[in-house]
């Protein structure tokens, strides 16, 4: 069987972590996004072609030729005018059957088996915003048509974006969708005329449009990661048994670490630290004196120093926060938080919602950050501000 990921666009709502690298390379318990899902690839795929795009060089040499078992093929989409168009690149590739799935949403084994098993199929999901997806429409388990984001819920059954179908599905013609893009599901429609598709619906889907999404993954990753030896805890400090710390990390005295917690390796944890259910540290990070982090994604080789809170946020690599740097995560006015995605304030639903900081970002002492803000990568702050609106690209051209 054979794999298509789709994996060259820019990620522009996914703004400021895209600005440095492809999102499929996001890092989330040592992997990235792709290298997750071709992880619940191996055993079911042998040969893998990934659509490659933008900063396509950086995915190249993450992933390499193989994976596993896996083969690994590269095509470069130059114009990225749609799933429909990148997608058909494959065709003179491919065998016959094929798994189509997005590189940067999160699947899982059984689910993908399952589409294999009931070929031809869509895999599909129960969301509580069906509106912003493609909703489905089945009968009988079978799929009987596909409304790209309705006006009105007519179903709480959403499209994932894997499917498991014939090659000569691209042997239809398509026109460019209303957006101005070939979508994948003008294939699939045309395909239904004379065909049935079976609605699989999937234990695990997690789509990531927008950074804050990426919470959702955490639990259902977080299970499947394992115990590690070789890490140092010092006298005074209290780990709760489901935390998982790799080795060479140093736990100093008088940290408290609470729930489910994954530390990477040879990070340096304290002392007098409260690292909160929920919370991510990747790999060679240092988190100084009395800080306390909670529910949040830090990033590689990211020093956040003494004194400071980082609340439901997303903090990328190689970042440098100074002391007392301070996120905000309610809004006085418990209201939901609402976020800039482009020209337009996008509502996240969330009632927490800290900050969303790029790599390679210095804060200087001091730095009070309010709920919802960007800071784009290489961007800084001067000791005592208050980042009330995003740091970002304006100057450049760029929202």
């Amino acid at each position: 069987m054979q794999a298509i990921i789709l994996a060259a666009g820019s990620g522009i709502r996914f703004l400021p972590f895209s600005k440095s690298k492809p999102k499929p390379l996001f890092s989330l318990f040592g992997k990235t996004t792709i290298e997750h899902n071709l992880i619940e690839l191996e055993g079911l795929v042998d040969e893998v072609f990934i659509i490659v795009g933008y900063k396509s060089e950086m995915i190249r040499e993450k992933i390499g030729n193989t994976f596993g078992k896996i083969k690994i093929n590269y095509i470069n989409d130059d114009q990225i005018v749609g799933t429909g168009s990148s997608a058909k690149l494959a065709k003179d590739f491919l065998k016959d059957e094929f798994v189509l799935l997005n590189g940067d949403d999160f699947y899982n084994k059984e689910d993908i088996k399952k589409a294999i098993n009931s070929f031809p199929s869509i895999l599909v999901k129960e969301h509580q915003n069906p509106l912003s997806f493609g909703v489905i429409v089945k009968e009988k388990g079978f799929l009987k048509s596909i409304i790209e984001k309705p006006k009105e819920a007519i179903s709480n059954l959403v499209n994932t974006g894997l499917y498991c179908l014939p090659k000569e599905i691209f042997d239809f013609e398509i026109e460019k969708s209303e957006r101005g893009e070939y979508e994948f599901t003008d294939y699939l429609k045309k395909f239904l005329v004379k065909n049935e598709v079976h609605v699989c619906e999937a234990y695990f889907w997690v789509p990531t449009s927008y950074p804050w999404e990426l919470f959702n993954a955490f639990s259902h990753l977080f299970s499947k990661q394992k115990k590690d030896k070789g890490f140092i805890v010092e006298k005074g400090a209290n780990i709760s048994k489901e935390a998982i710390i790799k080795k060479g990390t140093i736990i100093k005295s008088g940290v408290y670490i609470e729930g489910r917690v994954w530390i990477g390796e040879n990070c340096s944890i304290g002392p007098n630290c409260f690292i909160r259910d929920g919370s991510m540290i990747e790999d060679n990070s240092k988190i100084g004196q009395s800080v306390e982090i909670k529910n949040s994604i830090i990033g590689k080789r990211t020093n956040i120093s003494h004194l400071s809170y980082i609340g439901d946020s997303i903090i990328g690599d190689n970042c440098n926060l100074g002391a007392g740097t301070i996120v905000s995560n309610l809004r006085h006015d418990h209201t939901t938080i609402k976020v800039k995605i482009k020209d337009k304030m996008i509502d996240t639903g969330l009632l927490k919602l800290g900050t969303m900081i790029g790599d390679n970002v210095k804060t200087g002492i001091g730095t009070l950050i309010y709920p919802g803000r960007k800071i784009y990568p290489n961007k800084m702050t001067i000791p005592g501000e208050r980042v009330e609106k995003d740091i970002d690209n304006s100057a450049e051209g760029e929202n």
